[in-house]
């Protein structure tokens, strides 16, 4: 069975810096495209960043220049390196596939902008 553990969220000030992981477990992990995946309170889950197998990446405009996805496939991880946080980015991050499927949403990782 599958799972997707998530962590890195935090508090930070606007302007910081924050590296969220994603590890899966229990998939063939380097086979599958992955993407970062936000919801924030009272808003609709929405695409923040993808990557291929081969480490090709697409990011959401909101995103684009300030937020940096990759991935580790020896270690099963992806990775968003998130700098010049602003107050909109705070949402739970998730990891999955790319498209998402169902089973693969794990617990997310908070990320709160705020001074």
């Amino acid at each position: 069975q599958v799972q997707l553990v998530e962590s890195g969220g935090g508090l930070v000030q606007p302007g910081g810096s924050l590296r969220l992981s994603c590890v899966v477990s229990g998939s063939s992990f380097s086979f599958y495209r992955m993407g970062w995946y936000r919801q924030a309170p009272g808003k609709q889950r929405e695409l923040v960043a993808t990557i291929t197998t081969s480490g090709n990446t697409n990011y959401a405009d909101s995103v684009k220049g300030r937020f940096t996805i990759s991935r580790d496939n020896a270690k099963n991880t992806v990775y968003l390196q998130m700098n010049s946080l602003k107050p909109e980015d705070t949402a739970v991050y998730y990891c999955n596939k790319f498209p998402p499927v169902g089973d693969w949403w794990g617990q997310g990782t908070q990320v709160t902008v705020s001074s």
